[in-house]
């Protein structure tokens, strides 16, 4: 019977790590294209690669012209479309026009399936 209760309890702390390192496992922006603060010619794309799956249903991007040259104004929403990647992990945004000669900022919000969210942003600049 003492055998069966330490495998009992070595079963439920075992259950209990996993448990409680899915709960901590929280996406993170591995890498984008364009890369954060590169300057580039108008992307067709945007890319955001995240290190978990992500639910796309809860997660999503906004795309935002914070300068133009010669010009000062309060940042513009630029319409795009945000899809995911075919693996389950890439946030994808979709100008819909050729983005302009300025300065760009992407605001995401990335959910896996732990459910927390996660926010961030990443500037570029079109020449």
């Amino acid at each position: 019977m003492s055998t069966f209760r330490t495998s009992l309890s070595i079963a439920a702390l075992a259950g209990g790590l996993f448990f409680s390192a899915l709960a901590q496992a929280h996406p993170k922006l591995i890498s984008s294209d364009p890369q954060a603060n590169a300057e580039t010619v108008s992307p067709t794309k945007i890319e955001l690669h995240f290190s978990e799956t992500l639910v796309t249903q809860f997660s999503g991007a906004k795309l935002v012209m914070t300068g133009m040259p010669g010009m000062t104004h309060s940042p513009m929403s630029v319409d795009a479309n945000v899809s995911g990647g075919t693996d389950g992990k890439t946030m994808i945004i979709t100008p819909a026009k050729p983005l302009v000669t300025g300065t760009y900022r992407v605001e995401w919000r990335a959910v896996s399936s732990d459910t927390h969210p996660v926010t961030g942003s990443l500037s570029f600049s079109v020449k």
